[in-house]
């Protein structure tokens, strides 16, 4: 048992007769994060109805940055406080992903077209204004008027159209099947206690997926479903 642990200790990335046992809880559970975040991505991008699944491959192909939320969950029509956790990451200009910095979305309402108990949703950022918006502090989506925020499906025809002017571009599913809903009114905000328990070190956001300056490689598989999807194949 104890190899089992210090095994999973040097998997994320810390030496475990360093870590105190509350640490390694949290970083444990942020590494279930990342784990089923992977999971969203090879899901949302991966199966289902190929028109959307191609549309939503091209925005990811054209993205600056994705915030990736593997379950937003609400409890009626309208999902008012936390609505779940989410990891951000982001591309540099030879197209490598960055690790993940921690964030999570809630405290305001979000309401869903459709009735569903939850849902996986990946937010695509199109560009550095889009992710600045998001590193600078709390973002709210819908609230800045500068930044243009549209959502793929509910009457969006397309990935072209949807990305047309938008800073940041929504995409949802629940129970396997897409579904258009509006984020509007939700709030983004990072998670340092996050960043320090999965890194080992106090890091903003920005330096996690800007900077680059720390990697976990228990993150490996999520940058590699990014860059699986997110890199556009040759013709």
């Amino acid at each position: 048992m104890r190899r089992a642990i210090i095994a999973t200790c040097l998997m994320l990335g810390f030496a475990a007769p360093l870590m105190p046992s509350g640490a390694f809880a949290q970083a444990a559970e942020e590494q279930s994060l990342v784990d089923r975040s992977t999971l969203t991505v090879n899901e949302m991008m991966g199966t289902g109805d190929q028109s959307i699944t191609r549309d939503a491959q091209s925005l990811l192909q054209r993205a600056r940055a994705v915030l990736i939320c593997p379950r937003v969950f609400r409890a009626g029509l309208i999902l008012g406080g936390e609505g779940g956790s989410c990891v951000l990451a982001a591309r540099d200009g030879a197209g490598s992903w960055s690790s993940p910095a921690f964030y999570g979305m809630g405290s305001g309402s979000i309401g869903f077209q459709i009735g569903v108990q939850d849902a996986q949703v990946m937010v695509m950022i199109m560009n550095d204004k889009g992710l600045k918006a998001v590193l600078d502090s709390q973002f709210t989506i819908g609230a800045d008027a500068s930044i243009a925020v549209a959502t793929l499906g509910a009457g969006v025809q397309g990935a072209t159209t949807a990305a047309v002017g938008a800073d940041i571009v929504t995409y949802a599913r629940t129970r396997g099947l897409f579904a258009g809903i509006s984020l509007s009114g939700s709030i983004i905000g990072s998670r340092s206690n996050s960043n320090q328990a999965y890194y080992g070190q106090s890091l903003s956001a920005r330096q996690i997926v800007v900077d680059m300056a720390a990697h976990n490689p228990g993150s490996d598989p999520l940058r590699g479903a990014l860059m699986r999807f997110g890199t556009k194949q040759p013709q």
